[in-house]
């Protein structure tokens, strides 16, 4: 609401020029709620099997996590392992595969 509220107040500097707002929020923020804190803490658990750590991070930007943690629980960000989204450095870190695609496995099997 804030967001909105600020958006709708923007005024123009030069008297010619007009500001207009439009639409609304398509994207709402993902929170964490109880049943994510549970699938992350599985993701952790399997990924401490594997012998590495999960660390739950947040970050800006949207995704369709934003959607459909309102219906299901969901963790983003599970994809390839690399660095540089969408600009010209991105790459992936190949030995990370496996790891991530074992990760991956043991959540959609679920426990054993």
């Amino acid at each position: 609401e804030r967001a909105e509220t600020a958006l709708r107040a923007l005024r123009p500097q030069d008297p010619r020029a007009r500001v207009t707002v439009e639409g609304g929020w398509l994207r709402p923020p993902m929170a964490r709620d109880e049943r994510t804190a549970a699938l992350l803490g599985a993701a952790q658990g399997i990924a401490a099997e594997l012998g590495f750590e999960l660390p739950e991070m947040t970050a800006g930007g949207g995704s369709d996590g934003n959607t459909t943690h309102r219906f299901t629980p969901t963790l983003d960000g599970l994809g390839a392992v690399g660095d540089g989204a969408h600009a010209e450095h991105e790459h992936v870190r190949i030995p990370e595969m496996a790891r991530r695609a074992a990760l991956l496995a043991g959540l959609l099997l679920g426990p054993a």
